[in-house]
């Protein structure tokens, strides 16, 4: 028997274990000094922890690998060990729902990548997988460890491929609570939403210094990739705030709106909101003139359950509206035409921000609901170069290919491609509804009369006095407001101030739709 050398210091009994093991979860827990702590409260940032607290349920974060740290040695490393090794892992609950999180302690090497800390961010997400529970990444790193080189990029691409297996199986969620630079970016970019926070979150490939030397451009870090810009210009942020106490409180919210996973459905909750209340508010909140703009979000707060609903990218594409509301207490997608922005015609980007969200929705159970006033496709040779045919074709794809119920209601104008794109009858609606102010056809009656009717305005005394009356004759014939209705193409016009009442009971019905695609390894979707 070999009898081992023991240092006074140490424990010899259970009791001593114990008291120690404790106090190594509190140096863990406390992190590496109060100076650092204080660090980053200065920039006006939690700590990891704090905000582990904000989003989950108090008292139910189970941490995972607390005392893990590295054993990377080189430039000082081997001198510098600390517990957790700048990520916290773990789960809770959310709104008692389990919900698996990790945040970069940007105290602890900057938040920075190396082996051990990726090697735990892996596990978190194969947890989460396995459980089919959704997924929160609290994003405050410095991008990879250089002092650890190749090993630190590595630990990303099994981030990506992770972050790419559970794609469309548990709700990922990214949180920018600081900085994000490089290869780092697009662990987030893959996810199904990412929040922001002014001032302190950024994110770009390159940063400001390198724009610099390469291009002469002189910008900011905000500038260059704050929240503002992700939300407004180049749409990589789905949402944007001012702090974070109130970005992680709307990441509760939507998860509340979010199934645990594929394989099941969006919570259904209780509603007051009566399922036959009439609305005939939009009797006068949408003008019959089609020409005459109006706020679409006043339509959707009449028509959802209490008039509450979460936008999704409202800065960005603002032409079109997507956002998550209930209806009758189930949860449903609403995408919607906004007259008050470029008439609510269907662009480039309105086209990806639309198709990028009916894929969310159904790859999640959440019934669709379209809300039609689409004056066709935006004209133009930088629309043209820069590909809306592609791009379109993305959200005609995105509507082909999705399985949940389908609901279209047409408002008011319905012209050409863009109708049939928007969930038309004719590429697989469940049901499409109208009101009475509908007009669906080609292009609009001006346009139709001055192509089929040329001739005849040209050869007349007075041209027109001749357009007039073949715009009305067109109008009559083929854009009146039955005329749809009468071909099968709409199942129902009806009382605007019934819409929420045939919605409800429509989504009803289709509660128990099932759809089979094609055997497929999967779909070549246009890029």
């Amino acid at each position: 028997m070999t009898v081992l050398d023991e240092t006074p210091s140490e424990p010899t009994d259970a009791r001593g274990r114990v008291a120690e093991l404790l106090a190594l979860r509190e140096q863990a827990r406390r992190g590496p000094s109060e100076r650092a702590t204080e660090a980053q409260h200065a920039k006006g940032k939690l700590t990891a922890r704090e905000r582990i607290e904000l989003l989950l349920d108090p008292g139910t974060f189970k941490e995972v690998e607390q005392l893990r740290r590295h054993r990377a040695t080189g430039f000082g490393l081997e001198a510098k060990k600390p517990y957790t090794d700048g990520v916290i892992t773990g789960w809770g609950t959310v709104e008692g729902r389990t919900v698996f999180v990790y945040a970069h302690d940007f105290r602890i090497f900057g938040g920075a990548l190396g082996e051990a800390h990726a090697t735990k961010i892996h596990k978190i997400m194969d947890m989460a997988i396995s459980a089919g529970a959704p997924l929160v990444s609290l994003n405050d790193g410095a991008g990879a460890r250089i002092q650890e080189g190749v090993s630190a990029l590595a630990g990303y691409g099994g981030i990506f491929q992770r972050n790419t297996r559970a794609s469309g199986v548990i709700p990922q969620i990214s949180v920018m609570l600081g900085p994000c630079a490089g290869g780092a970016a697009y662990s987030p970019a893959l996810t199904d939403f990412v929040f922001m926070v002014r001032e302190t979150s950024q994110m770009f490939i390159t940063g400001p210094d390198v724009v610099r030397a390469v291009t002469g451009e002189e910008i900011t870090q905000n500038g260059l990739g704050g929240a503002d810009v992700h939300a407004e210009t180049s749409g990589v942020a789905h949402f944007a705030y001012d702090d974070e106490e109130t970005c992680i409180a709307e990441v509760r919210y939507l998860i509340s709106m979010l199934p645990s996973n594929n394989r099941e459905n969006p919570p259904t909750v209780e509603s007051e909101d009566p399922e036959d209340r009439r609305s005939d508010v939009l009797l006068d909140l949408v003008p019959a003139d089609g020409n005459r703009p109006y706020d679409m979000r006043k339509v959707i707060e009449e028509l959802v359950d209490d008039g509450d609903f979460l936008e999704i990218h409202e800065r960005w594409a603002t032409n079109i509206i997507c956002t998550l509301a209930r209806l009758g207490g189930q949860v449903v997608g609403i995408v919607a035409n906004q007259p008050q922005s470029l008439a609510g015609v269907l662009d480039i980007e309105a086209s990806e921000k639309a198709a990028r969200f009916v894929q969310m929705c159904d790859a999640f159970n959440i019934p669709i609901v379209t809300l039609l006033d689409v004056p066709g496709f935006l004209p133009g040779v930088d629309q043209e170069h820069g590909g809306i045919i592609r791009h379109g074709a993305k959200l005609l794809y995105a509507y082909c290919n999705a399985t949940v119920p389908r609901i279209s209601l047409i408002l008011r104008k319905a012209y050409g491609g863009a109708y049939i794109v928007m969930d038309s009858q004719s590429i697989g609606a469940d049901l499409t509804y109208a009101w009475p102010t509908n007009e669906i056809a080609v292009m609009g009656a001006e346009g139709a009369a001055n192509v089929i009717f040329r001739k005849q305005i040209a050869d007349a005394d007075d041209p027109e006095a001749m357009r007039a009356r073949m715009v009305k004759e067109y109008k009559a014939e083929l854009m009146h407001p039955y005329y749809a209705a009468e071909r099968g193409l709409v199942d129902d016009v009806i009382d605007p101030a019934e819409t929420r009442e045939v919605l409800i009971a429509s989504l009803a019905m289709l509660r128990s739709k099932h759809a089979d695609l094609p055997s497929r390894k999967h779909g070549n979707p246009p890029q």
